[in-house]
Parts: structure tokens; C-alpha cells; sequence
């Protein structure tokens, strides 16, 4: 059994029926949450989703991180898919009782995951140049996507005790979802993921580069960003379900 299938109860909704697909561990994340106007938002988002706000307004989130040991169930994870770092920006939407992550992008050191989440998923991967170095708890992180259109550059540290988030809370509206959605030539998609409840620690961040904004079209409020770490989970995902229309 999965390590993640030990904790069930946190779930806004039940597990899916049939059997998990893949397994991988998200490590020594950031996430880097910027408040933007869900007007803003509207033409870049399917139709098919609403738009969620938080504090009178939608958000943006940033999160870079380690992608580690991502393979099928049980089999063993083989190289390139053994390490790599990872970087999405993305917003928070519903479709029915339904919360879940839309991703404007997802930068990734790792061809077959930037393939696979292309062709599979529906995911707007992009490959890119990256690097995620730890030292003494920090973390220097650099990505330069491939077409030379959007480069991203950050430090970024824990501060504080860990916690988990409590319902009602921005940490907790923002990081626990356990579904993804996608949109590919036939329509909406949505994935179900699973794992246990995020340990979080407030964050010190610097921005040092970032011209992802720019390549997806997105003009955010002039405000300082509100910085979250995460030692990490592991992660368990289901099949792509087809979403019916309205």
C-alpha cells in the first residue's frame, strides 16, 4: 500500500474508483502566492471553470520545486525521472463541488515528463534549463525555459515551526486540493491526486527574476507575495476523467 493511502479523512471527497496509476514525491517546495483580479483571469480559463477568490480576490501561486522518484505504481523509477526540479504557475478553480488547480504553465527539467504531461494530460509543460541547489535549508532555484521566453530565478528558506493548515485558512484554501484540471482538443479533463495533508512552514522568498508572468499574458497587483515552504509529500495520481458539459 502507498504511504499516502494511511491518511484518508483530511479528503474534501472520496478516493476514485479504480486503481492509482502513477506515484512521485513533490520535495522542498515554495509557494509564492501573488493576489490578482479574477476579471484578469476570465479569458485565460476555460469557460467550464469558475474562478475561486480568497480575500476579495483570485491568486496566483508560483512553486518551484524537486520532483523526485516519479514511476508507475510499484516499478522502480528510472533516469531522467529518478530527480529533476519542476516549476508551475497556476490559479485555484471549481467546476461543481469540485476545487481544484489550473495550470497556466509547467516548466521541467525532464523531456519524458514534459511529453508525457503534453500528450496525456493536456498540460501546458514546457522544457527547460534548471536548477534547484539546497544549502544549510535554503534553496538558490533557476529555470530558463528552452525557447528562451520565460526565465524564473528565486531564493527561497523556512522560517518558523512546521504546522498543517487549518480549514478556513488561506494555507489551506491554496494547498489542499486533490484535483487538476486540463484542457486538450476534446475538452475539459480533470485528474484526481492524492497524499497527506501538506506540512507548512512560513517562508522567507526573493525574487530575483521572473518573466513568467509575461509569457502566460497575466498582469498582477503590485503587492509583495505571501511565501509558504514545504519539506514535501508523496503523491499518488489516478487516470484523466473526460468532464461532462454543463
Amino acid at each position: 500500500m502507498h504511504s499516502s493511502l494511511r491518511h484518508l479523512d483530511h479528503r474534501p471527497w472520496p478516493l476514485p474508483d479504480g486503481r492509482w496509476g502513477w506515484r512521485q514525491s513533490w520535495q522542498q517546495l515554495a509557494f509564492i502566492h501573488y493576489r490578482i483580479e479574477a476579471a484578469a483571469l476570465r479569458a485565460l480559463i476555460p469557460e467550464e471553470l469558475d474562478i475561486q477568490e480568497f480575500g476579495g480576490s483570485a491568486w496566483i501561486g508560483v512553486v518551484p520545486f524537486l520532483m523526485v522518484d516519479v514511476s508507475i505504481r510499484n516499478l522502480p523509477s528510472i533516469l531522467p525521472m529518478r530527480r529533476f526540479p519542476e516549476l508551475n504557475v497556476r490559479t485555484y478553480v471549481q467546476r461543481g463541488e469540485r476545487a481544484g488547480v489550473w495550470f497556466f504553465s509547467l516548466d521541467a527539467d525532464c523531456w519524458p515528463i514534459v511529453l508525457g504531461g503534453r500528450s496525456l494530460y493536456g498540460l501546458p509543460y514546457h522544457q527547460a534549463q534548471m536548477t534547484h541547489v539546497e544549502s544549510d535549508g535554503a534553496v538558490e532555484f533557476e529555470s530558463t525555459r528552452r525557447d528562451g521566453d520565460a526565465r524564473f530565478r528565486s531564493s527561497y528558506q523556512p522560517i518558523g515551526d512546521v504546522f498543517r493548515a487549518w480549514s478556513g485558512s488561506f494555507e489551506h484554501w491554496a494547498v489542499e486540493r486533490y484535483c487538476l484540471y486540463s484542457k486538450d482538443n476534446r475538452g475539459l479533463l480533470s485528474v484526481d491526486v492524492h497524499h497527506k495533508p501538506w506540512p507548512l512552514q512560513r517562508a522567507s522568498s526573493v525574487v530575483h527574476e521572473n518573466t513568467l508572468f509575461d509569457a502566460a499574458g497575466l498582469v498582477l497587483e503590485k503587492a509583495a507575495p505571501v511565501c509558504h515552504f514545504s519539506s514535501g509529500v508523496e503523491v499518488i495520481s489516478f487516470s484523466p476523467k473526460r468532464v461532462k458539459p454543463r
